[in-house]
């Protein structure tokens, strides 16, 4: 697997925290009009996407009774090995259920068991699916319309900022062009959930790219088409789900609602880090439509019957047939060699079959859903705890999943003759499209490239940090102009230019690209110069101020400054305190950014007065580059501490470009 589902979003504020950290510790498109979907059924483009690969062997019997030899074997394994509390896996196939189990513990304390009927998880962002699904029973009633504009639909306005505007269709693609938020997306209590029209105008994020243009997944976004669906109906998003999608399918024990109804609550599982560690507290989800769900496993496969029969199960049809094809249907603005985004759906081909579905995460829950259109099959799976983090849990069970049931052999596709220029082309750093660009949150950026490299020897590229189960790097190789698969795997890296001649990396998961770091300021080692530069020459000075005081006094040797130079070597002392009290300050705030209770949007007052220090930060970078002038032509002082004048001065300077290029210094507040 490329990575995890980056849907919950700690991953990001965990990355951005360590990797500053570490850097403090180490020294620091193309415009378009709406996208018409494809006229073709979804089985017409499950035929064109890739012909069925050559089989290893017919591989063995889906039934139950092998499904569970099978899972019983890999589960307790798992979560005995990666320290997770619990887990419920369920298939469904030809509209029945074939198989549903619980493993583990839903709360470890009392010992109480997992079970898939009675044990409620949090399936994260899956939940979109029933806002996508919400979405399309609106535009089967004429109340919506999927290429018009959404503002026509909203009471407040989304600015047209690249002149187009943001349509359903875009949403649903993850195509909106908002920049990532994370302020107040999970909340303290349920009491600090505001309602949608209130949140959405108040946390409008940025747009950074033309709508329908590059991928970027936006939890937001999801949230604006939620409400649509609540102002078209007349209904609550809670109410409205209920009454036309959990009512029909009879899921009695799934819900949207925050707090649980008194009915589930006691059903519902604990949530872990660890399976070790305590529970943690039921997490508040202000954008609800985009990961509020709570659902038993079995509650989940009348979804996916529904959805693999076309919106029918039982007597019950949520979804006209002609409407549920629209849905799972191939979007265009994809390379034809990989997966794109259905409406909501996103596209998994493995093994030669193709597969939609959707992940979700949150803090504690972790969750896939995958449905075999061309087989009929649907697969879910959740496990209530992160655990130790080494490996894809969920990605390794259901490629064993694959491989015992549809095994395969790829292609012995022989490489293009331009295999090597083509290799040499894609070198560089890249960073990804679902990204913080205009807020505080800015400085994930550089942290989290990363960098393509090129094996000389067997022209295979390589992606930093992408590393197989055994911790190895994966490495790809060109089987199609611009198509490169891992040498010992199905994932796959495509490259394509956009109409501006800029190169876009596709991987297997089509919410998002990568995109070449064209600017050299924006290069990560470039950043982590400057700011370990700049710190350590600033920590250094702090550090030996009072040595080199204790130094003089024990050998009685004053400094050798006239009054009004040491009045200013004072003021740059003092601005280098300054200096690391904002970054400690700056640190302490981003670690809580999107936590429960955290910063949010009473926290404002605080990062409004955080920003005035840093603007008293960066214009007090004056004071060392006045003193390193005054100190140069002073032949009195020692030549080392002149040099070091000059240095602390580019080092002031250097961290004050670091704070404003990075935007800390915005003085707005949507993050």
């Amino acid at each position: 697997m490329f990575m995890h589902r980056l849907e919950s979003i700690a991953s990001l504020r965990n990355a951005m925290i360590f990797g500053f950290a570490f850097t403090l510790l180490a020294v620091a498109t193309r415009s378009q009009g709406p996208v018409p979907v494809e006229k073709k059924t979804a089985k017409d483009v499950a035929a064109k996407k890739e012909p069925r690969l050559p089989s290893t062997g017919a591989g063995k019997e889906l039934n139950s009774t092998d499904l569970e030899t099978f899972l019983d074997g890999v589960m307790p394994l798992q979560l005995q090995s990666n320290d997770v509390a619990g887990a419920v896996v369920a298939v469904v196939k030809d509209g029945k259920l074939l198989f549903a189990k619980g493993y583990g513990y839903a709360d470890v304390e009392k010992k109480i068991p997992v079970t898939p009927d009675n044990t409620l998880f949090r399936p994260g962002s899956i939940s979109k699916l029933f806002t996508w699904t919400a979405v399309m029973q609106q535009v089967e009633l004429g109340k919506l319309d999927l290429d018009r504009d959404v503002n026509e639909y909203l009471e407040f306005k989304i600015p047209q900022k690249f002149g187009k505007p943001l349509t359903l269709r875009d949403i649903m693609t993850h195509r909106s062009g908002f920049e990532e938020t994370v302020k107040d997306l999970f909340v303290a209590t349920d009491k600090d959930i505001l309602p949608l029209n209130q949140y959405l105008p108040s946390h409008l994020p940025a747009q950074i790219f033309p709508p329908g243009t590059i991928p970027a997944y936006s939890n937001f976004a999801t949230t604006v088409a939620a409400h649509i669906v609540e102002r078209v109906s007349g209904q609550q998003f809670d109410d409205y789900v209920e009454q036309h999608i959990f009512r029909p399918l009879g899921m009695v024990k799934a819900t949207f609602r925050q707090p649980l109804p008194d009915a589930l609550k006691p059903l519902m599982s604990g949530g872990y880090g660890r399976a070790s560690e305590p529970v943690k507290p039921f997490e508040n989800i202000q954008v609800a439509p985009a990961g509020s769900l709570s659902a038993t496993a079995e509650s989940m496969t009348h979804f996916m019957i529904a959805h693999l029969q076309n919106g029918r199960y039982g007597e019950a049809q949520i979804l006209k047939p002609e409407t549920a094809e629209q849905m799972h249907t191939r979007q265009s603005g994809w390379p034809a060699s990989m997966n794109a985004m259905a409406l909501g759906f996103y596209e998994e081909a493995r093994n030669g079959h193709r597969i939609i579905g959707h992940g979700g995460d949150t803090e504690a829950f972790h969750s896939d859903l995958h449905l075999l259109l061309d087989s009929n099959i649907g697969f879910f799976v959740s496990y209530n705890s992160a655990g130790k983090g080494e490996g894809d849990l969920r990605g390794f069970l259901f490629g064993q999943f694959m491989d015992r049931y549809f095994p395969y052999t790829f292609p012995n596709d022989p490489p293009p003759t331009t295999v090597a220029q083509d290799a040499r082309s894609v070198v560089g750093p890249y960073k990804v499209s679902r990204r913080f660009e205009t807020n505080i949150l800015s400085i994930t950026t550089p942290l989290g490239q990363t960098e393509i490299s090129v094996d000389p020897k067997d022209n295979t590229i390589s992606m930093a940090d992408l590393n197989g189960l055994n911790g190895q790097p994966l490495h790809f190789r060109e089987v199609a102009p611009m198509v490169f698969r891992n040498v010992n795997g199905s994932e796959k890296i495509a490259f394509e230019n956009d109409a501006n001649g800029n190169r876009i990396a596709y991987i297997d998961y089509p919410f998002m690209v990568f995109q070449p770091v064209h600017s050299f300021l924006d290069g990560k080692y470039l950043n982590y110069v400057i700011l370990g530069f700049s710190l350590g020459v600033i920590g250094l000075t702090l550090l030996c101020w009072p040595v080199a005081a204790l130094i003089r006094k024990h050998y009685n040797r004053p400094l050798p400054l006239e009054d009004a130079k040491k009045r200013l070597r004072r003021f740059v002392l003092a601005f280098c305190l300054l200096d690391i009290l904002f970054t400690a300050a700056l640190l302490f705030a981003m670690s809580g950014v999107d936590k429960a209770g955290g910063l949010g949007a009473k926290g404002d007052i605080w990062l409004f007065l955080l920003e005035l220090l840093g603007v008293i930060v960066c214009l007090g970078a004056l004071v060392p580059v006045w003193s390193a002038i005054r100190n140069w032509g002073d032949t009195n002082q020692w030549i080392w501490s002149r040099i070091w004048s000059v240095l602390l001065a580019f080092g002031c300077v250097g961290y004050s470009w670091f704070i404003f290029h990075w935007n800390f210094l915005t003085f707005h507040f949507h993050y």
